[in-house]
C-alpha cells in the first residue's frame, strides 16, 4: 500500500495514476475530499484519507486511520507542499519560514510519523519530491517577461534540504530495511501557467529535449522507486528534468 501526500494536484495525480496502473493500492492524503473526487471520478482501487501535512496531530491521525482500515503502508510519497510569496527581495520572515516548512518541515514530520509503521512492517520505501531548483539556481532571465512566475529563494533552499534529508534518512534507516530516495522534477508548469506561451518558450529553450515536462513524464520514476526494481537503491536523487541541469 502506497501513501501519497497531495495526490490530487498537478503532479500528484500523475504519480497516483502511474502507481495504480501498476497494481498498487494507493491512499491519497489530502485536505479536500471534494477535490480528490473531482481528480479521480469513479476510479476503483484508490482511497482518500484526510490529512493536513502542516499539522503533526493530523498526520498522526491519518496514519492511524489508514493502519486500522487498510493495514501497514509499504511506501510513502512526500509530494504535498505549500508556499507563500515569490519575490526574492520582498519575502517577509513569516513567508520565508512558511515556505521552508511547506517543503522541508512537512516532509520531515511525515517521515517521522510513518517510521513506527514501517518498522512494524520490517521494510519500507520513502520517496520525497525535491526539485531541480534544489540542485541548481534559477536562470532569472527566464522570468524577465513574467515576473509573477519567479521561483522564490525559500523554495530552492527547502528542496535542497529535502535532498539532504533524503540522504540523512537513507543512512539512518538502512539497517531497518527502509529505503529513502527522492525525485527532482524539472520544468512541469501547471495548465494555467502553460497558457503563457512566452514563458513556456523561455523554459523550452533551456531544456535539451526541447519541451516542458508533462505530468505523465514523471510517473515512471515513482513506479520504479516504489517497486522491487529499486530494492538496492537508497539515498538517490532521481532528476527528471529533460536535461535542464546538465548545462
Amino acid at each position: 500500500m502506497v501513501l501519497v501526500t497531495g495526490g490530487y494536484g498537478h503532479l500528484g495525480k500523475a504519480i497516483v495514476l502511474g502507481l495504480a496502473a501498476h497494481g498498487a493500492k494507493v491512499v491519497v492524503l489530502g485536505r479536500n475530499e471534494d477535490t480528490y473526487a473531482e481528480a479521480f471520478p469513479d476510479m476503483e482501487g484508490l482511497h482518500f484519507q484526510h490529512c493536513d501535512v502542516a499539522d503533526t496531530a493530523s498526520v498522526k491521525d491519518a496514519y492511524a486511520a489508514v493502519r486500522a482500515q487498510l493495514g501497514l503502508p509499504a511506501v510513502l510519497v512526500n509530494n504535498a507542499f505549500y508556499s507563500r510569496g515569490n519575490q526574492p527581495e520582498a519575502l517577509t520572515d513569516e513567508e520565508f519560514a512558511f515556505g521552508l516548512d511547506g517543503s522541508l518541515g512537512s516532509a520531515y514530520r511525515c517521515i517521522r510519523e510513518v517510521l513506527p509503521y514501517m518498522r512494524e512492517r520490517g521494510a519500507g520505501k520513502i520517496i520525497n519530491v525535491a526539485s531541480m531548483y534544489g540542485v541548481v539556481a534559477p536562470d532569472f532571465a527566464a522570468y524577465q517577461a513574467t515576473p509573477q512566475f519567479t521561483n522564490p529563494p525559500h523554495y530552492g533552499a527547502a528542496k535542497a534540504g529535502v535532498i539532504q534529508l533524503t540522504k540523512y534518512f537513507a543512512s539512518y534507516l538502512g539497517p531497518h530495511n527502509i529505503q529513502v530516495n527522492c525525485v527532482s522534477p524539472g520544468a512541469f508548469p501547471s495548465s494555467g501557467v502553460q497558457q503563457h506561451a512566452e514563458f513556456v518558450q523561455q523554459l523550452e529553450q533551456r531544456i535539451p529535449l526541447g519541451r516542458i515536462g508533462q505530468p505523465q513524464d514523471l510517473a515512471g520514476a515513482f513506479v520504479f522507486l516504489a517497486s522491487s526494481a529499486s530494492d538496492f537503491v537508497t539515498g538517490h536523487n532521481l532528476v527528471v528534468d529533460g536535461g535542464w541541469t546538465i548545462r
